[in-house]
């Protein structure tokens, strides 16, 4: 038999509320020869259930401890066999087609390692958040942390076998390490439509730990610098490397809720390169009202936004993304 055309991963512990619409949605992306696999931390909910009730559509999976998610996805990786290869987190979910699209895209391109489409957030219930739009920047942009969505990425097998699997050592950007690692070898093209949906949620890690993420945007940067090749890349624009690494920080420092520390990332981010920074005025904006007591005008502000449909979403008519599959 052939190689099946794609592997898909998904990594999961104790994620039952989420873990169907994510297997509904990978198994909906209607690809006859598709290999789905599933590593299971060893969940004590529901989720062992869910899995078996999908087990004659799965090539392989497992529940048992492991080392983490980098250890988990790379254990699903190991067994995976497609020329193309991805992993969907089990709180996450793919649009329709998107993998579809995302075959035609490396197909079309031969010399590429990789491809990424746009996504869009959604809460807990499925209900859709915001448009996360990206562009094709490559490695010049993966090096000045312009960060892509996990969700929306696939990549050729034979690159990834040639970079490495994930680095264990790394627990909030693991992707993003790769990515560069990747993008190193061959070229990174991007799709600008929506091909997953990346879910917010009190439990998620870009929430429960949003300050660990800015931690290992040093470290990753501190990584570069010490490698020649990689150095050199950062040496090209190094003001709006380490502006985009402090403006990273400041992020999801403030969405941890440590107002002073986002602020000082942020004009941190401002000396190095100012129209880096205050792309992102409004957040420092609204870190400056947080120190003075008026964070709830802010926050008024965001929650205006999260009771509208983002625009890709009011354009397809979805109200909710648990439905497309159900």
């Amino acid at each position: 038999m052939p190689p099946p055309t794609i592997s898909i991963v998904t990594p999961s512990y104790n994620q039952a509320d989420y873990l169907e619409h994510t297997i509904q949605s990978v198994l909906g992306q209607n690809i006859p020869d598709l290999e789905y696999i599933i590593v299971d931390g060893g969940s004590t909910d529901s989720s062992i259930e869910i899995i078996q009730r999908y087990a004659e559509q799965l090539a392989w999976w497992v529940s048992e401890s492991d080392e983490g998610q980098a250890h988990a996805i790379n254990k699903g990786l190991a067994q995976a066999t497609g020329k193309y290869v991805a992993w969907l987190n089990s709180d996450d979910m793919y649009a329709p087609g998107a993998l579809t699209r995302a075959l035609q895209t490396l197909e079309a391109n031969p010399n590429a390692g990789m491809t990424h489409g746009n996504a869009v957030s959604i809460d807990a219930d499925g209900r859709p958040l915001n448009d996360m739009t990206f562009a094709d920047r490559g490695l010049e942009g993966l090096v000045a942390f312009h960060i892509i969505c996990q969700p929306a990425v696939v990549m050729r097998r034979e690159i990834l076998l040639k970079a490495g699997f994930l680095d264990k050592n790394y627990h909030f950007l693991l992707d993003h390490h790769l990515w560069l690692r990747m993008a190193q070898l061959a070229p990174v093209i991007h799709v600008p439509e929506v091909w997953a949906f990346a879910r917010f949620h009190s439990a998620a890690k870009n929430v429960a730990q949003a300050a660990g993420f800015g931690r290992e945007a040093m470290r990753i940067l501190n990584w570069m610098e010490a490698d020649p090749e990689f150095a050199a890349q950062v040496a090209k624009n190094r003001a709006e490397v380490y502006a985009m690494t402090h403006r990273f920080d400041a992020r999801y420092l403030l969405d941890g809720g440590q107002a002073w520390a986002a602020l000082k990332a942020y004009l941190t981010s401002f000396r190095y390169h100012p129209r880096t920074a205050l792309a992102e005025w409004h957040r420092m904006l609204f870190a400056g009202l947080s120190l003075v007591g008026l964070g709830r005008l802010g926050n008024v502000y965001y929650r205006s936004k999260a009771q509208a449909l983002p625009e890709s979403m009011r354009a397809a008519k979805i109200e909710n993304v648990h439905k497309l599959y159900a």
